[in-house]
């Protein structure tokens, strides 16, 4: 494809950087300027308009509805951030979102959420590096604090997972049961009514993708720095206004820099300290060893903590991170993870800041519009001019 294409790219600036110093650096040597960086996009009129009517209308309402086919006009939002009454009223819309998918888990699970408690989303396809097992770790380091030491959540919260895993991805299929597992334990323990709920959401799509996206107060997006190539969930979660707990990884690096690091929490191994730590030889024993939850979270995940009746299940994943190399650094990054949850719970007790915060990563998501990618895809690759702008075809 490299030899019989004109133009090649990535698709987030990391990942063009990564295939032209890691993936291919030969063929980069020999047709240099064939490679580039086309950042991926998401369109506002599915992910805004049509999942989210009702920040629709409230940002029409204030700034006309040209940032339907023109995102980068959301800029022009960036001023009600500090208008108490818009703050007020996006509070109302992202509790009625959040009201929808409370209902919606209720009729399809029987679980019931809190919709005042912080909604924190990873909906995406089940993989290893994308680390909804981190996500878990950190779950059961929170069931385990309150059910062992006595340290209940100080603030409320739910986790919400959905996602799918190909056929024959059987680490990825034991990954979900292990959510579901540990889902069962959390909700089913008293002291945790009202702090703490977990859920997966059976049979992701995307019109249940459009369901939890406007509710997300949290967006997770932590992979391994390197692996993932782009992300495209990331963007739809913040221009809904989640703000983001993630890695420097794939269109994160971006979006941090188009909404300011003090809208995102980063955590974590960077590129250049995963491939540090890779080439001086990583020992997940290591962060074993010198941490008492990692320790506490591998052996409960080893025995039959969270299956009573199959005691083992789930080994296979605490001897993926330690006999197993720990391929995507879980271990590394969990102390990070942690302590970076702790910033975010307790911010989202400043909910007025909050809102104030996730206005803001909206009215700076104009970048990440498919309108913006394709029209770079025409003018740097493909070399056509538009015949008709929308208005002409409207």
């Amino acid at each position: 494809a490299i030899v019989g294409s004109h133009s090649v790219n990535g698709v987030a600036a990391l990942h063009s950087d990564l295939i032209k110093s890691k993936l291919v650096p030969d063929f980069y040597q020999l047709y240099p300027a064939r490679f580039n960086n086309k950042t991926n996009g998401v369109t506002q009129r599915r992910w805004m308009k049509v999942a989210n009517p009702g920040l629709t209308r409230l940002i029409s309402d204030r700034i006309g509805d040209g940032w339907i086919t023109d995102l980068q006009q959301l800029r022009n939002l960036e001023p009600y951030a500090g208008d108490a009454m818009f703050l007020e009223e996006f509070g109302r819309v992202k509790h009625a979102n959040k009201l929808r998918v409370a209902q919606h888990v209720k009729r399809d699970t029987g679980i019931v959420l809190d919709p005042a408690s912080m909604f924190g989303v990873q909906a995406k396809r089940i993989h290893e590096y994308k680390r909804q097992l981190l996500n878990a770790m950190h779950v059961a380091h929170l069931y385990l604090r309150a059910v062992e030491d006595h340290v209940l959540p100080e603030t409320p919260r739910t986790v919400i997972f959905a996602g799918k895993a190909a056929p024959g991805y059987v680490m990825a299929k034991l990954i979900i049961r292990f959510i579901h597992r540990l889902a069962a334990a959390v909700n089913a323990e008293r002291r945790l009514d009202g702090l703490l709920k977990v859920v997966f959401l059976p049979d992701y799509r995307v019109s249940l993708a459009e369901r939890i996206i406007p509710a997300a107060d949290l967006s997770q997006q932590i992979s391994t720095a390197g692996t993932e190539a782009s992300g495209t969930g990331n963007m739809k979660l913040s221009m809904n206004g989640a703000l983001t707990i993630g890695t420097l990884d794939g269109a994160n690096i971006e979006i941090a820099e188009e909404v300011g690091d003090e809208q995102m929490y980063i955590f974590g191994l960077t590129v250049p300290e995963v491939e540090d730590l890779t080439r001086r030889g990583y020992d997940p024993w290591t962060w074993y060893h010198r941490s008492p939850p990692i320790q506490r979270i591998l052996e409960a995940m080893g025995d039959s903590r969270f299956s009573p009746r199959q005691p083992g299940l789930f080994r296979p994943l605490r001897d993926s991170l330690l006999h197993g190399g720990d391929r995507y650094m879980h271990l590394a990054d969990f102390e990070s993870y942690v302590a970076t949850h702790r910033r975010v719970a307790a911010d989202f007790q400043r909910r007025d800041d909050w809102a104030r915060r996730s206005i803001l990563t909206i009215a700076r998501m104009g970048r990440f519009s498919s309108d913006r990618a394709v029209m770079e895809y025409a003018r740097d690759i493909w070399h056509v001019e538009p015949v008709a702008t929308i208005t002409d075809l409207t």
